[in-house]
């Protein structure tokens, strides 16, 4: 048998797994809560507390302390409060800095639902996916994912929201990288969870769709992170059509240029595919100097240029509150029924 058929094979038989223990649907998992569809706060979808770039072979969590990167980051945090963040997504994979300790000590200080996430990160040439994770098979990483939101993170019983990985856009992918894809749709329909993939151009992007689309799963599972690197708005055009979340998600910077594509959205009505954040942050344990870049832009600069242009109170919440809730419900979404 062909490794794509043992692939669709084992999807199959997660399937019939879920649908013996299925979890319960629409449900928003952070570090501190498990919340439903119903539950409307404000939500920055793409955003960082440390990230550190030294390699997954060489990454080690002694080279930070909790308390001195809560002290760096505490005023970026306290200056939520003013814009009622409710939801922060904290985007970091396991081997680029995720501490779900720490994420966790900071849910309770600032009274945020941070939400963590399981799955590797393949983009810049594989330099942060673990050797281990290069010799395994697709179906042993999802078996790694899948246990992490059945039975918690590092030895905690905290769970990620979400499966992250990443890929360098090119078509086709480089193998590792179609590996953590599979990987990535044999965990979602284990577990329900939104994969959301560091992708950038849209060339990366459709083949990524298309081994969706053999899994059977609906396009509604993914969100195509770093969308805003892509210039062609046709694009967006043809991935709402297909039915993913597209994320442009580095609106801390080149402001005007975000604003574009988000007028080029309202005017093309796909906004209710349209996923904002800042991709900011964020702590580096290899830097001397932190210079931390705020995650209140979207707030102070975006929302009132985009008001200015014909947005209204509803395109704002919808992009703020009602698309994230929907991007991230923890659902097994499956093509004919999202």
């Amino acid at each position: 048998m062909k490794r794509k058929s043992i692939h669709v094979a084992f999807a199959v038989l997660l399937g019939f797994i879920w649908s013996c223990k299925a979890i319960p649907s629409n449900r928003i998992i952070s570090i501190n809560n498990i919340g439903t569809a119903n539950d409307k706060g404000i939500w920055l979808t793409h955003e960082h507390i440390l990230v550190d770039f030294i390699g997954a072979d060489s990454i080690n969590p002694a080279d930070w302390d909790h308390d001195t990167v809560i002290e760096k980051v505490r005023p970026n945090l306290e200056a939520l409060k003013a814009h009622n963040v409710s939801y922060f997504v904290d985007c970091t994979p396991a081997y680029l800095g995720r501490d779900v300790r720490l994420l966790e000590k900071i849910a309770n200080e600032f009274n945020l639902k941070v939400v963590t996430n399981t799955g590797f990160y393949g983009a810049g040439k594989n330099k942060f996916v673990p050797q281990f994770a290069k010799e395994s098979s697709a179906q042993q990483l999802a078996t790694i994912w899948t246990n992490e939101f059945k039975n918690g993170i590092d030895g905690t019983k905290i769970r990620p929201g979400f499966i992250k990985i990443g890929v360098d856009s090119q078509n086709p992918l480089d193998p590792i990288d179609e590996k953590l894809v599979h990987a990535a749709c044999l965990t979602h329909l284990s577990t329900g969870l939104t994969i959301a993939s560091h992708t950038g151009q849209a060339k990366g992007l459709w083949p990524q769709i298309l081994l969706l689309k053999k899994y059977g799963i609906s396009p509604s599972a993914f969100i195509w992170v770093h969308a805003q690197f892509e210039f062609d708005n046709e694009e967006y055009l043809k991935a709402a059509e297909a039915g993913c979340w597209i994320s442009l998600d580095n609106l801390a910077y080149e402001t005007e240029q975000h604003i574009e594509k988000l007028v080029f959205a309202k005017t093309h009505n796909i906004l209710d595919h349209i996923l904002i954040s800042h991709d900011s942050g964020w702590y580096d344990p290899q830097k001397e100097v932190q210079q931390l870049n705020p995650y209140t832009n979207i707030f102070e600069v975006v929302i009132p240029e985009l008001l200015k242009r014909g947005f209204t109170e509803e395109d704002i919440n919808q992009l703020l509150v009602e698309n994230p809730i929907k991007a991230f419900s923890v659902e097994r979404r499956t093509i004919g029924t999202n």
